[in-house]
């Protein structure tokens, strides 16, 4: 193997040629590993899926094609309209929430000068916590009786309430349980986000006379706007897609006030043996998910995002 040189050809040595073959390779071979997980748990999932909501079966014996029955069948259905309400509202919640909430944690962590690691190890340590665990342990903290909650509303002589029993807060209540658990991977990731600011720009704003709210608003918010951007597609795809907090705490009630599209697809497969159905509940939400992001995609490469 030659290279060309001012001199001309050169040869290059075969120790280099096997080096450069061999970290290939292993390139290769990482990337072959991470197609392979993809494949079977993204793809693989996603095409059984498209197949499953176009046909009646319980595994056992060969599948029916029953062309779109299992679509007529779950829009027909009287949590349908419940479902997508709910998701919606709860996207919409998770946004007024749990969207501002870990910028505002990383900010303050980011001006801190003491105890900062410990902080940042409070503040992820939610994510640590397997998510069961951290839903049944709100489902303590919103027990009518002894909860906590409604334990430190007794203490300030305010009425306990119905945390997960009412529709008015059974909604909301999951909301502040899924901002709780997500807080600590996206207060790390703008955190980053903003170590990576040039510190000039915050010195000359200081020197303009600009207090903490306008270096926020005219340095932070510009400098961070493309990761605040990608995060708010990520956090409505990822809160579109709500079960756990449904299916641990309120199983979709009160009176269907938590029930989600997730949840639906759930009951749809596993509790009324209804695969098909909840195939086509997937296949919808998916379809609504790539329709969205390709939307947010194109307005945000049209206005130079």
């Amino acid at each position: 193997m030659t290279t060309m040189t001012a001199r001309g050809p050169q040869r290059r040595a075969p120790g280099a040629v096997r080096r450069g073959l061999r970290r290939n390779l292993t390139a290769y071979g990482f990337l072959c590993g991470a197609l392979i997980c993809f494949a079977f748990f993204s793809w693989y999932p996603m095409v059984r899926e498209f197949l499953l909501s176009f046909q009646k079966t319980n595994f056992v014996g060969p599948p029916e094609y029953v062309g779109l029955d299992n679509f007529q069948t779950v829009i027909e259905d009287s949590a349908f309209a419940p479902a997508w309400i709910n998701t919606a509202m709860f996207s919409g919640l998770a946004l007024i929430v749990g969207y501002a909430v870990p910028f505002v944690a990383a900010i303050v962590l980011n001006e801190l000068r003491h105890a900062r690691a410990y902080l940042r190890f409070v503040v992820y340590l939610p994510v640590m916590l397997p998510p069961a665990v951290a839903v049944l342990l709100f489902k303590w903290f919103y027990d009518p009786g002894a909860g906590l909650f409604n334990q430190i509303l007794g203490l300030a002589h305010l009425p306990a309430l119905s945390w997960l029993d009412s529709t008015s807060t059974a909604l909301i209540s999951l909301v502040i349980v899924s901002t709780w658990m997500n807080l600590g991977t996206g207060t790390l990731i703008y955190l980053a986000a903003l170590q990576s600011i040039p510190s000039e720009l915050y010195e000359a704003a200081e020197l303009d006379g600009a207090g903490l709210f306008k270096r926020v608003w005219h340095v932070t918010i510009p400098q961070t706007k493309l990761i605040l951007l990608v995060m708010l597609l990520l956090q409505i795809v990822a809160t579109m897609q709500v079960f756990i907090e449904p299916y641990l705490l309120t199983g979709g009630g009160p009176e269907n006030a938590t029930v989600t599209v997730a949840y639906l697809m759930y009951q749809y497969a596993f509790s009324f043996g209804n695969f098909g159905g909840g195939g086509a509940l997937g296949l919808m939400l998916m379809l609504v998910l790539m329709v969205f992001s390709a939307v947010y995609l194109r307005v945000s490469r049209d206005n130079q995002i």
